[in-house]
């Protein structure tokens, strides 16, 4: 079992793989590791650059897609809270 810094360290290079892998956002990463969007973040932004500045470049590029689409995936989200809502009223009326 990895103590200390090397866990930090192991699991820093885990998710950059896995956001690179995956093109997921900070918050499923989070999820996918159990660890906090903070954690996340401070792994990728902080600690990523001082062991590995080209994979913290390509992660970065990831990040900022994410963040530049965010906008969109929740008015995509909204968009589906409401269709459904319509939709369960719809088969409530004609019960």
């Amino acid at each position: 079992m990895l103590l200390g810094r090397d866990y930090i360290e192991s699991r820093v290079f885990e998710i950059a793989k896995y956001i690179l892998d995956t093109n997921c956002t900070v918050r499923a990463a989070a999820r996918k590791f159990e660890v906090s969007k903070s954690t996340v973040h401070k792994d990728l932004v902080e600690r990523l650059p001082h062991l590995s500045q080209s994979l913290a470049d390509d992660v970065r590029k990831v990040l900022d897609e994410n963040k530049a689409e965010r906008h969109i995936r929740g008015g995509l989200a909204t968009k589906a809270k409401y269709e459904a809502e319509r939709e369960r009223e719809r088969k409530n009326n004609m019960r």
